[in-house]
């Protein structure tokens, strides 16, 4: 092994920057004291509260665990992702801290019978005197059992579980979008559980949400050019009801991305933490991680690809709090534990990717609640997984997932309690009363009464109550309403009906319900009730386009007038029914609104800054740094994609316009992964009406010769790495760096800027400035010492080169790159690619300054490599590019 100052002065050179909240190094402090335990140290927890660190799974080849709950007798049982189930025996809350869990890994079994495995579980509970084990992996030799809920008992008190019982096998694709949690029941008789946007919806017993959905949007279809969720249609993930057998299943709601955990406050309603789909970030369908309130017959409008409906549509309900980029995991009430009242009544949400637990405080208000959100634990690495309240009190939480290394904490707090006062639904507000007696009326065969009292709230300005009462109407035999809503004369109350009826109807009925709609006054309208007529008339022609027919023409005439809107959600809406109805102004208008679109800053605001994350996590925070230096314009995307569906009414001079715009979208703008892919293809949609004359001109315009041959990237114009690459070690690698003897060094240059070296540092004059020149590095460095520095980058960070961490008195914190500081603040950059964008930080709001520990360089780079390109590499290295170099010029042996 070599020396620590060597690895320290190495990266002087090799310039990373770090992310993580541990440290070792003296800290500056005002506050909060660390204790020494890098895993202790590295959290940030607020004032009062006090983590241990109980136990490291994977130190004891027990995986990464990713489930947890309590048994009847007070000990936890935790399943490894991809393994085993563990039984544990806590330590007592105050226990010395080398009294550790007594384990146990659970095998299902009894000596008369073959045991069997079982495991592999994204979802545990204990209840009705059994563990329920929500399965999700393919069969294999040592697991058997295929995706889905089973129920293992112990039936003849021997505190081993022997019996298992297959609830149901859940269809789908395996995997992280799969089937997840579970809670009992608010009235203790049956079970919640949960699953991702990968399962179908099994068939049940009884729907809150009406079993009539379909994709509803007329916007021009792209699928994620990646291949993401392409074969999964609606209504995505979804919620249900079970009794403690698994006999009867009523769907509550859906529309979910992938809701990993969801939780139910005192009075029973439900909360979600759903996640975004990163690949989209740029694109108006983004959708940032969020908090949903769950109510009966909800939906939230997943759909595939870009078809993901808008918050401010009608037929789904908005998020209650947008928190930002990351992975949802974990989701729940703090009810049982002893902390504060403030802290005993949050929703906690983790945050795998980022290493944070938001603490989500609601307050009634309406039919739903306000949601705020703070910073309650955070830290770098933390990939948190799975958490739960014990019956001693205590907040208990895993970090782990895809096989990374595992943990268990405990929370506890040591000040003084207060008085808690629970909610009760006498404490709610009249709209939230009115909301939970409409959604008695949720089921088929409800009583005829609800008509009339849904009817009368259809309505109503709270949009929650308003959604209940047309959910009501679906209930009911729809001949009992189906004249009275096209005949309504109230116009709110006749957009809500006829959307109601609209999931119900026939193509006959097509003409009746537009022509109804049309004798709206649209001017007469806020722009709520605007945004709901023309969702209304978009699901309309969605479904029974042919029936629709007959009216186009004056539907045209209604809605021309009217567009532009200048608000962007209501042009959004009008853009696609006007070129879905081919009206002769639809591409002169959109193609006008694309050139001048402005952005909303507030929409869809979220908790989190974006650029508050990039230091967190070295896998993601760098191409965050990325995108936000180049953030797409979301609202000329959304007219862009609209265009690219226009088969009518061009003129040379627009096609020209619009291909140009493409041609510059592509370069110009940084988004998530797919964004090129969307691009192309809406490029290639409008590709296909033009003239086949003028095809290769208009390809050639559009930057078709500048894409990958599948449209998902921008062409390299270097020399790419062939590999096949691997899993480099400091081990395999050592060896082949021995002799680098007439390597080709234009090949090491090439692989230099693969794997994105070039892009944080200098060669010779060239490169990025994020670190140091690495011109001199070979002529101080052992090829191993570099070796290291790459493939392990986190083991030792220069001083110089260390992110800061600030936590701040009133909660969260602010990690990136302190610039500089003085008596009075620090200042520091959060982004890489924008240095110059620098952030205040008083520092009487600080109470702990720390390093960080965990590098943004991101290990693997190398990973791309095979052996030849790893040898160039490292050859171009150690010479600086010098053919000169001694390193290059005689074999090792002949030094």
């Amino acid at each position: 092994m070599f020396r620590k100052s060597t690895l320290k002065n190495l990266f002087l050179l090799i310039g990373v920057l770090a992310i993580s909240v541990a440290c070792s190094k003296k800290e500056e402090e005002s506050g909060r004291k660390l204790t020494g335990n890098p895993k202790i140290d590295k959290l940030k927890l607020p004032d009062g509260f006090v983590a241990e660190h109980l136990y490291s799974p994977g130190m004891n080849d027990q995986g990464s665990w990713v489930a947890m709950t309590f048994d009847n007798k007070g000990r936890m049982i935790t399943s490894d992702q991809y393994g085993f189930l563990y039984r544990l025996e806590l330590p007592p809350v105050g226990s010395d801290s080398t009294v550790k869990p007594k384990v146990e890994k659970l095998i299902v079994g009894n000596v008369a019978e073959p045991q069997v495995g079982m495991g592999y579980a994204q979802g545990l509970l204990y209840a009705f005197n059994s563990l329920y084990v929500m399965v999700n992996h393919n069969p294999n030799e040592t697991f058997n059992q295929p995706t889905g809920l089973y129920r293992i008992q112990d039936l003849d008190g021997d505190d081993q579980f022997e019996t298992v019982t297959q609830i149901r096998e859940l269809k789908g694709q395996q995997g992280e979008h799969g089937p997840h949690s579970m809670k009992v029941t608010p009235d203790g008789k049956g079970i919640y559980l949960i699953a991702g946007n990968h399962v179908d919806v099994p068939e049940m017993n009884a729907y809150r949400l009406p079993n009539v959905w379909q994709e509803d949007n007329l916007f021009p279809l792209i699928k994620d050019p990646r291949g993401h969720a392409n074969n999964r249609m609606a209504p995505g993930g979804w919620i249900a009801r079970i009794d403690p057998e698994g006999k009867d299943w009523e769907l509550i709601g859906a529309g979910f991305r992938n809701a990993f955990d969801f939780d139910y406050n005192e009075v029973g309603d439900i909360f979600a933490y759903d996640a975004d789909m990163e690949w989209d970030f740029g694109m108006p369908w983004y959708r940032p991680t969020r908090i949903n309130h769950v109510t009966s017959g909800s939906e939230f409008g997943w759909r595939t690809g870009n078809s993901k409906w808008s918050p401010n549509y009608p037929d789904n309900l908005p998020a209650v709090l947008n928190i930002g980029q990351g992975s949802p995991t974990n989701a729940m009430f703090g009810f049982g534990a002893n902390f504060p009242s403030k802290y005993k009544k949050a929703l906690y949400a983790f945050d795998w990717s980022f290493g944070i637990i938001y603490a989500i405080h609601l307050t009634p208000n309406g039919a739903t609640y306000d949601a705020t959100a703070e910073e309650f634990i955070s830290g770098s690495p933390l990939p948190l997984t799975d958490g739960i309240i014990g019956p001693d009190g205590a907040f208990y939480f895993a970090t782990g997932g895809r096989r990374l290394d595992s943990d268990l904490y405990r929370v506890t707090y040591s000040g003084e309690l207060d008085t808690y006062t629970p909610l009760t639904e006498a404490d709610l507000p009249q709209e939230a009363k009115l909301r939970r007696e409409l959604e008695q009326y949720h089921k088929s065969g409800a009583p005829a009464e609800g008509l009339e009292k849904a009817w009368a709230q259809l309505g109503h300005a709270d949009r929650f109550v308003q959604y209940a009462a047309r959910i009501v109407l679906e209930h009911q035999p729809v001949a009992s309403w189906k004249e009275r809503a096209i005949a309504e004369t109230d116009p709110v109350k006749k957009i809500h009906a006829i959307l109601a009826l609209a999931h119900h109807a026939t193509d006959a009925d097509a003409a009746a319900m537009l022509t109804s709609l049309m004798q709206v006054d649209y001017t007469g309208l806020n722009a709520k009730d605007k945004q709901d007529l023309l969702r209304t008339i978009e699901v309309i022609l969605y479904r029974y386009d042919k029936g629709a027919a007959p009216v186009k023409p004056q539907l045209i005439a209604y809605l021309d007038p009217n567009y532009p809107a200048n608000d962007n959600m209501l042009d959004r809406s009008l853009s696609i029914l006007m070129v879905h109805l081919d009206a002769p102004s639809a591409v002169e208008k959109t193609l006008a609104l694309l050139k001048t679109a402005k952005d909303d800053p507030d929409y869809q605001k979220t908790f989190t800054a974006s650029s508050d994350l990039i230091f967190r996590n070295p896998q993601y925070g760098m191409d965050i740094a990325n995108m936000l230096a180049n953030v797409p314009p979301a609202q000329a995307t959304f007219y862009a994609t609209v265009l690219g569906g226009a088969d009518k009414g061009w003129t040379t001079a627009q096609r020209d316009e619009y291909f140009s715009w493409i041609n510059n979208a592509l370069t110009a703008y940084k988004g998530g992964r797919s964004y090129v892919g969307f691009i192309d293809r809406a490029r290639k949609m409008a590709l296909a009406s033009v003239d086949q004359a003028d095809f290769e001109k208009y390809d050639e315009m559009s930057g078709g010769k500048m894409l990958t041959a599948n449209g998902n990237d921008i062409i390299e114009t270097g020399v790419q790495p062939e590999g096949p690459g691997r899993r480099w070690t400091v081990e395999e690698a050592e060896p082949l760096v021995a002799n680098l003897y007439g390597r080709d060094l234009v090949k090491g240059k090439a692989m230099y800027a693969a794997v994105l070296c070039q892009s944080c540092h200098t060669m010779q004059g060239e490169g990025g400035a994020i670190g140091p020149d690495l011109t001199q590095l070979g002529t101080r460095f052992s090829p191993k010492d570099i070796l290291v520095a790459t493939i392990n980058p986190s083991e030792t960070i220069s001083d110089q080169y260390h992110a800061t961490v600030l936590e701040l008195k009133e909660g969260g914190s602010i990690v990136g790159k302190l610039n500089d500081e003085d008596d009075a603040n620090y200042y520091l950059s959060q982004n890489p690619f924008a240095p110059n964008d620098i952030k205040t930080i008083p520092k009487n709001t600080v109470v702990l300054k720390k390093n960080a520990e965990v590098s943004i360089m991101m290990p693997g780079l190398i990973n791309r490599l095979n052996e030849e390109e790893l040898k160039d590499l490292m050859a171009y290295l150690i010479s600086g590019g010098n053919a000169d170099h001694a390193v290059y010029k005689q074999p090792t042996a002949q030094k």
